[in-house]
């Protein structure tokens, strides 16, 4: 945790949400029915693979998702994921517990789930579990969905603001595959109400990047911030690893930093890094959330 350099915008829930709003104001987070393929899937090579994807799933409706569409909807978008997409390790973030048992329950009993609950800390230190809005969608939190069996399944120490909103980091080892998954949901800024200045995705992403450090490991998620690069005033949160040991999905080459934008807003927030070899990448738009998905095959074989 460090105090934040000056700030040249805002990225926290509030200015993400707001960029749903207008879009559901001129019809665009709203209409959208199918699943639908943004950009060019960019393929690296052939052999046995898995298919790993990462979602914001928008489904906590009181942080400005109502506009995104309702939990049936998004269940379909998910089950899609998995069916279609075919994605067979799935990373979530802003999910219910609830909803996301029943999904688990209709693509049958050889899916597993992990789930870690966000809590709310207020300035008396007292920590509740965040319960999602929609009735009966259960506890908020993100999560990992998987076809195989998860065993090994932890969180990671990482500093959380003093008060305010808890996210957080959840591995597990998919031995099916001799992997080690790990997602990740990570403080936006202004994210601690006591210390808004106060800069927690440093942090965040070395607890990250070193829980991720081994070469058969695939993590990543909803980072909350942009690729480095001189257009980021904040590239210097950015640690060794993502982009050098472990390229991202998105990476093109190994000077690369940019990568195609997975938020309505034009910007990228969610990242996918292994140290496999890469042999695919796609972003989803499933119209069921201010977030795309990202979709990355790697090579495990």
């Amino acid at each position: 945790m460090h105090p934040a350099p000056s700030p040249s915008g805002h990225m926290g829930i509030p200015w993400r949400r707001l960029a749903v709003a207008a879009a559901a104001l001129l019809g665009l987070a709203t209409v959208v029915t199918a699943v639908q393929s943004y950009g060019p899937t960019r393929s690296y090579a052939s052999s046995r693979t898995l298919t790993v994807a990462t979602w914001n799933m928008c489904g906590v409706r009181q942080w400005g998702c109502a506009p995104t569409g309702s939990w049936a909807e998004k269940r379909t978008q998910l089950s899609h994921l998995a069916t279609r997409a075919g994605a067979r390790v799935v990373f979530l973030q802003e999910t219910c517990d609830a909803e996301l048992e029943s999904v688990r329950r209709e693509l049958g009993g050889s899916w597993h789930t992990a789930f870690h609950a966000y809590s709310e800390r207020d300035r008396a230190g007292h920590t509740t579990p965040i319960r999602c809005a929609t009735p009966g969608a259960g506890t908020a939190g993100f999560a990992i969905l998987a076809a195989y069996r998860l065993s090994a399944v932890t969180t990671v120490a990482a500093q959380q603001p003093t008060a305010g909103v808890r996210r957080g980091i959840l591995c597990a080892t998919v031995a099916a595959h001799d992997l080690r998954v790990c997602t990740a949901h990570l403080s936006p800024r202004h994210s601690d109400a006591v210390h808004p200045e106060w800069e927690f995705r440093d942090d965040q992403l070395k607890a990250l990047a070193r829980a991720g450090a081994a070469r058969r490991t695939v993590y990543g998620g909803d980072l909350n911030v942009n690729p480095p690069g001189s257009r980021n005033p904040f590239s210097w949160v950015w640690p060794a690893g993502p982009y050098t040991t472990h390229p991202e999905c998105d990476q093109t080459s190994g000077s690369s930093r940019a990568g195609r934008a997975t938020h309505v807003s034009g910007h990228k927030f969610d990242y996918l890094f292994t140290g496999l070899p890469r042999a695919g990448c796609t972003v989803r738009d499933t119209g069921r959330s201010d977030h795309f998905a990202l979709l990355l095959k790697v090579r495990t074989g």
